[in-house]
């Protein structure tokens, strides 16, 4: 029997009782529990391991995510069809940690509306760390989970196949249970030719599930040895990334979620924002504009990751307006080792620091992070060939509210339109929305991506690579048509040296 671990009790008294507060007045104050819980509220989506669960439609996916997560996440029925769109959650999973579930519509959907889901699905592919393919095992795998197993691999994606709805009865023809029996160790208790001989009084068609055939043959003897692990015999997976689970029974839903661990662990994000650039003690300076457009209560996500990481090498970060950046320099007594502005301000910000600091921003700073800042910087060269009535693709990872002087929609057109004096179209897309076709752009303008994973961000920039689209993002944009790329760049002397070629 499969151990409870003690995820378990955490769950349960999540799921139980959180409604009534009962979990914070009785359990938060041990500290095993108030780690996990308040590590569930810290860490960015972008942050975690993104686990997407594929098949077809009533292989058991909301099923299956529901008891790896042990909550129900999913709404299941016995309808094809039920999941319509990408469900998403956020969550801790023991053993792995921060995680983001995602269920997803089945693959072999019809009709016109069943297209938009299968797009749907596909496009989660892109942000997918580990995918689970969930398969019923009754049916066997099919031309859709190849094809699902086919992308996987082109998109470098870890994968693991569940062979869902192990508790369901199965048949062997008599000759392959008593190939099945021949395997197994049957001298207590009852010999392995009564065995066979009861085997038989089930004619051809014999069930090898442990509760059928316990209940079949009554014979309680046979517990350990008539279980569905022992009598699979030719069916049972060949390699490491197969599985036999049931949603139902809970069969093996352990073992799966030590093996999507496993995978996970390997796509771990090790980069830093900013530590490695930086060393113990040092001083760096935030410029971070308070405008109409910035949250109430609260620094954007950027800002409060970038303070975090300077925190964790043990430097000090200094949070200011821009409007108090030049006084806190002259007051400061000790030189900054860099400092890093909010784009919108990069051209003051340059002028007020001195040349012998470092200076970037926030966006060049992720671009670098997501892993395609030497991209990024070489795409911006594309300003000096666009022609009149070229469009522009303007992409945002986040969809927040739209203000009058907006970046993304009104400060970036109008510094671009400057630039080049050229009479352009610009396009906008936000959030989740990303075309596959960029064949009618001449450049794509993309924000740092803080609320998408690191795979999603290299997969757009792949988007626009594969297709001959140039691709840059607003820090390496706004520094290029201001006249201060390579200062902004200089404190990464690989990437300077590169377009100084």
């Amino acid at each position: 029997m499969e151990c409870v671990s003690s995820g378990f009790k955490q769950d349960y008294l999540k799921k139980n009782y959180l409604k009534e507060n009962y979990f914070e007045k009785n359990f938060l104050k041990k500290d095993y529990l108030k780690e996990d819980y308040m590590g569930l509220n810290e860490t960015p989506s972008a942050n975690r391991i993104h686990i997407g669960f594929f098949g077809k439609r009533n292989s058991g996916k909301s099923s299956i995510v529901n008891a790896v997560t042990g909550q129900e996440l999913a709404i299941v029925s016995d309808v094809k069809g039920t999941t319509t769109d990408p469900v998403y959650k956020a969550m801790e999973l023991l053993p792995l940690g921060p995680v983001v579930i995602i269920d997803t519509p089945g693959i072999d959907d019809e009709g016109a509306l069943g297209e938009l889901r299968v797009r749907k699905t596909r496009q989660v592919l892109n942000k997918t760390d580990v995918a689970v393919l969930v398969i019923d095992s009754a049916v066997g795998k099919t031309r859709e989970d190849e094809e699902l197993i086919s992308l996987f691999e082109k998109k470098n994606i870890k994968y693991i196949v569940a062979y869902n709805k192990a508790d369901l009865t199965v048949t062997y023809d008599k000759a392959a249970l008593t190939a099945s029996c021949k395997k197994m160790n049957l001298t207590a208790v009852r010999g392995k030719a009564d065995l066979k001989a009861d085997c038989n009084k089930g004619d051809s068609a014999v069930v090898r599930n442990k509760a059928d055939l316990l209940a079949g043959c009554n014979k309680t003897d046979w517990i350990a040895a008539c279980n569905k692990a022992d009598l699979t015999g030719e069916d049972v997976p060949k390699s490491y990334n197969e599985i036999f689970v049931s949603a139902k029974t809970g069969y093996n839903i352990g073992t799966l979620k030590e093996r999507i661990a496993a995978l996970a662990a390997a796509e771990e994000h090790k980069a830093r924002i900013v530590g490695d650039l930086i060393a113990p003690s040092d001083f760096v300076v935030l410029v971070t504009p308070i405008d109409k457009a910035a949250p109430k209560g609260r620094l954007i996500l950027p800002q409060q990751q970038t303070i975090r990481d300077i925190l964790d090498t043990g430097a000090t970060a200094i949070v200011v307006k821009e409007t108090e950046f030049r006084e806190t320099l002259d007051n400061l007594g000790k030189k900054p080792r860099l400092v890093i502005t909010d784009s919108q301000v990069f051209e003051k910000v340059a002028a007020e620091t001195p040349m012998d600091i470092f200076l970037t921003s926030f966006s060049i700073l992720f671009a670098r992070y997501k892993g395609n800042l030497d991209i990024a910087v070489k795409g911006v060269k594309a300003l000096e060939s666009l022609q009149d009535g070229d469009t522009i693709l303007i992409s945002e990872g986040c969809t927040h509210h739209r203000q009058c002087d907006d970046i993304g929609t009104v400060k970036l057109p109008l510094w671009i339109r400057e630039y080049t004096n050229k009479q352009l179209n610009f396009k906008f897309t936000s959030g989740t929305e990303f075309p596959d076709d960029l064949s009618q752009y001449k450049l794509v303008v993309h924000c740092g991506g803080c609320m998408l994973n690191e795979r999603e961000m290299k997969y757009r920039y792949k988007c626009a690579v594969d297709q001959d689209v140039p691709i840059t993002n607003y820090g390496i944009l706004i520094s290029y048509v201001k006249g201060i790329l390579r200062r902004s760049i200089a404190i990464f002397p690989d990437i300077l040296a590169e377009i100084e070629k």
